[in-house]
């Protein structure tokens, strides 16, 4: 584990349970996602793949919500730097099929705001479980881009096409409760019970026959595989938009905390 924390200084690791490796969001404005935190939450897969003490990993946020998403260096960048937006698309595009990847299973605890790069390791996650009052916003269309990350990947097979084009496009907030109600997570249950639950789980899963979840895994995730061109094209459109004039005024408007005023929309 020390590994890991020298490895992944943004992340916070303990093993709470025999084989279960509890990784923790934990930075400023509600865990929002630093440059060097995106990086890290895509590359951390790999290593828990690799990693012989862990058979189960679980996701949870520090404080009072999961992730805040991106944080607004993180934006700049993509808007401001070429070379950047390529290197953030990789590793985003890396964050998906890492998860998928890796052979443990892993369980999402998530409460409070859910969106960004957090939300797309929470709702990847294997069993993803949220509490009651928990928000789930995929917020690319309010930022003026395209709903990328996991979003065209995941979101269609898990609610529904119907019920994932009215949350992707207009970017209303999904409460833990409709969330589990329309099959996009795993479990919903009281907010004072998320982090137990979560743990409860994982510790049942370290307890079983490992090659049979983790190719149970493998096989499912197949799923999520047969959609790679569709994934690949919504990332493409989501970081083109990053250097439009929607996505500028989009991030204003989350700076400045009043309603965009897209260009396009005029």
């Amino acid at each position: 584990m020390t590994d890991l924390a020298t490895r992944f200084p943004t992340l916070s690791f303990d093993r709470p349970a025999s084989g279960v490796l509890r990784i923790t969001l934990d930075g400023p404005g509600l865990n929002s996602v630093s440059p060097q935190g995106h990086h890290e939450l895509a590359e951390v897969w790999r290593a828990i793949d690799r990693d012989a003490e862990t058979r189960v990993a679980v996701l949870r946020g520090a404080g009072k919500g999961f992730s805040a998403g991106g944080s607004f260096e993180l934006i700049d960048e993509l808007m401001n730097n070429d070379e950047r937006r390529m290197e953030v698309m990789r590793e985003a595009r890396d964050l998906v099929t890492n998860i998928l990847d890796c052979s443990k299973p892993i369980v999402s605890a998530m409460h409070g705001p859910a969106v960004g790069a957090g939300l797309v390791a929470g709702i990847l996650a294997d069993i993803s479980i949220v509490g009651t009052s928990t928000k789930i916003i995929d917020g690319h269309t309010r930022l003026g881009v395209a709903a990328g990350d996991h979003a065209a990947i995941c979101w269609p097979l898990l609610c529904g096409m119907a019920k994932a084009k009215y949350y992707l496009l207009t970017c209303d907030t999904l409460t833990g409760e409709e969330a589990e109600r329309i099959g996009l997570v795993s479990l919903c249950v009281d907010d004072d019970k998320v982090q137990d639950r979560a743990l409860e789980v994982a510790t049942q899963l370290s307890s079983m026959a490992q090659p049979a979840l983790r190719f149970t895994k493998h096989s499912l995730n197949h799923w999520y595989r047969t959609a790679g061109p569709i994934f690949d094209a919504s990332l493409a459109f989501e970081f083109m938009n990053f250097a439009g004039p929607d996505a500028a005024e989009g991030l204003a408007s989350h700076r400045e905390k009043r309603e965009p005023n897209f260009p396009s929309a005029q």
